[in-house]
């Protein structure tokens, strides 16, 4: 959409802006508000302050820089109100026992005055560069997936005292306030689902069974363990070693509906990752009946009581981290959560919750059936299929104001040097 006015919003749009507009103090910020969250929602292909400020009759860059990097407002108070209004409504409430899917994403930044911006590894790469990286709460509960919260991850090289700065805190450290901030709404999750980063650190591990919480975590291949087989004195065995020394048998079938249906073999090992602590279950999950053949292997840590931990729950429920990846492409790709033109922290944290705002938007007209029954012919089954229908509604409102209001459109095309005709 190159061009379209303020106003000219539907009114799905402007009720779902109402809710928020006790978080600002202004008539100026709330019309931001809704500006920039517009702007997100658009079709341009880029979502930074200078192109919603270009596709859009009547809105300002300045006003609108100012609105992200200045104005008086809480992007923590913003990010409460938004949970609120998916947790009233009965198609978008937050269930009992979901999953939550902690993760940390990254994109790459060139410069270094950016906060956070460093040489690190971008999962969205597969290797280090220099770019930014966020860690992230998601919420799965076999309906939807949720964004919850994200924290800005500034590594030692992007801070003036380097390890000894005061704002340095490790992933897992960030992982562990972003849980807390779960559990202090009320929200109890079933299972909490980590990947290697977080899986293996014992620590990490510790404060979540402290919090009498279930996980399943990845582990790294090389981790040492000790099997109730193997002498007590022995040294321990690599996971890697134990998933070659099982027979094909050991491994069971179990097939996913992910977003093309896939089947992994799971086997299960009880086993120590040190002499003195308790048992775990361990899973082995391949993409093939034995280790020879797999190109793809996991290594999985849960403390889920052995009796529920089947091969199959395993594999199942630790498959809905996939979703937290749908959410990236979704947002990287359709709301710009990659693209922003600020550089301050506090900035760099609105522009991400902002973005968050306009996914739960899209999300809870999806559930709600709202543009389903007005602005589509066809059931809306994924999260493009409702932003298609939401766009098509900020078309069909720009074209009714613009019959209404051809002289400020013809003004506006005149102060850009054309003839509208």
């Amino acid at each position: 959409m190159k061009e379209t006015h303020p106003a000219a919003m539907p009114n799905c749009f402007d009720k779902w802006c109402q809710r928020f507009d006790h978080c600002f103090k202004t008539k100026a910020q709330k019309r931001e508000f809704r500006n920039y969250l517009g702007g997100l929602l658009g079709e341009s292909e880029r979502k930074n302050l200078s192109q919603i400020a270009e596709n859009n009759i009547k809105i300002v860059y300045n006003r609108l820089h100012h609105f992200i990097t200045e104005a008086p407002w809480k992007a923590s108070e913003v990010n409460e109100v938004r949970l609120s209004v998916m947790n009233k409504c009965s198609q978008s409430r937050i269930s009992r026992g979901f999953a939550l899917i902690v993760d940390d994403t990254g994109h790459r930044k060139s410069g270094n005055f950016t906060a956070g911006v460093g040489r690190q590894y971008i999962g969205e790469i597969g290797k280090t560069d220099n770019g930014v990286v966020t860690v992230t709460t998601h919420l799965y509960d076999g309906k939807k997936n949720l964004p919850l919260d994200i924290e800005l991850y500034q590594p030692a090289s992007s801070l003036p005292e380097g390890k000894e700065d005061k704002e340095f805190k490790k992933k897992p450290e960030l992982a562990m306030e972003l849980i807390e901030k779960t559990l202090s709404r009320g929200y109890r999750p079933g299972i909490v689902l980590i990947d290697s980063g977080y899986g293996n650190n014992k620590g990490f591990l510790q404060q979540l069974e402290e919090k009498k919480l279930k996980y399943i975590g990845g582990v790294a291949k090389n981790r040492k363990v000790y099997r109730r087989l193997e002498r007590e004195n022995c040294e321990g065995i690599r996971l890697d070693e134990i998933a070659k020394s099982l027979p094909s048998e050991a491994f069971k079938p179990v097939n996913l509906n992910l977003d093309k249906p896939k089947t992994v073999w799971v086997a299960i090992v009880e086993a120590r990752t040190g002499r003195q602590e308790h048992y775990k279950t361990f899973a082995i999950v391949m993409n093939a009946n034995c280790f020879e053949k797999a190109t793809d292997i996991d290594y999985l840590i849960t403390n889920v009581e052995k009796e529920k931990v089947t091969e199959e729950w395993v594999a199942k429920t630790y498959s809905q981290r996939n979703w937290v990846e749908v959410f990236y492409r979704e947002a990287k790709g359709w709301l710009g959560l990659k693209e922003y033109q600020v550089r301050v922290k506090t900035s760099l944290e609105r522009h991400f919750i902002l973005v968050f705002c306009a996914y739960s938007f899209i999300l809870w007209q999806k559930l709600t059936g709202g543009l389903r029954r007005q602005w589509a012919n066809k059931p809306l089954r994924s999260f493009t299929d409702a932003l298609e229908a939401f766009r098509t509604a900020m078309s069909s409102a720009f074209i009714a104001w613009l019959n209404e209001n051809r002289d400020v459109f013809v003004a506006y095309k005149a102060s850009l040097g054309f003839i509208w005709r």
